[in-house]
């Protein structure tokens, strides 16, 4: 994780995630009465795959967005707004495999009914939390990699950053949006001056 995100502290967010999952699995397990076992163990790790995978998503097209010229905010934004879909998707398939197994269906359903418990509650918990959660952190661990190259800065001498051009389809789509915008003005301007020039024979007609 350190060599994908080339960064110490953002590994840190994925590593926040899993404690997400593991409360959802505690919530499950306590609302359904079931122990702590081998069976939910194996859950457990089955799980930290899947909530790794939906943070990696996240924070690597943030990342990707910020070096084709983004801003931070925009880039959590539109990381959210790209990502969430296949996330939610993933997870509702899973959790729907797992439920028949969460139900004991079939031959070794004691055995299995924990584990699915424990995945889909896992799942429900860290998807709805992580689109929020995740981005948040991943702008505190920016923020707290900021501060130590500031103080690392200080002491050993600071380095002249080359500047990121910006990526030609962020500009692109600034163009667009800023035509849009100019689009919809001069409608709205349009539609005043034909407001004004029915009102106009009508004020003449009254004096």
């Amino acid at each position: 994780l350190i060599l994908l995100f080339h960064s110490v502290l953002q590994p840190v967010t994925i590593i926040f995630s899993l404690l997400l999952s593991v409360g959802g699995v505690a919530t499950a397990l306590i609302v359904t009465q079931n122990p702590l076992s081998m069976p939910v163990l194996i859950g457990i790790l089955m799980l930290m795959g899947i909530v790794a995978k939906n943070a990696i998503l996240l924070i690597d097209f943030a990342i990707e967005m910020r070096a084709r010229g983004m801003s931070r905010i925009a880039a959590v934004v539109e990381a959210g707004h790209k990502r969430a879909q296949p996330i939610v998707m993933t997870s509702i398939a899973m959790s729907a495999g797992m439920l028949p197994s969460a139900l004991g269906v079939g031959e070794g359903g004691a055995f299995r009914a924990p584990m699915a418990i424990a995945v889909m509650g896992g799942i429900i918990v860290s998807t709805v939390l992580s689109l929020v959660v995740v981005p948040s952190m991943y702008l505190v661990m920016d923020d707290l990699s900021r501060f130590f190259f500031w103080v690392l800065g200080r002491f050993i001498g600071k380095k002249e950053v080359e500047p990121v051009a910006p990526d030609a389809l962020v500009l692109a789509d600034g163009v667009a949006r800023n035509q849009v915008d100019v689009a919809l003005l001069q409608g709205r301007i349009s539609l005043l001056e034909e407001t004004l020039a029915r009102r106009s024979p009508k004020t003449h007609a009254a004096e």
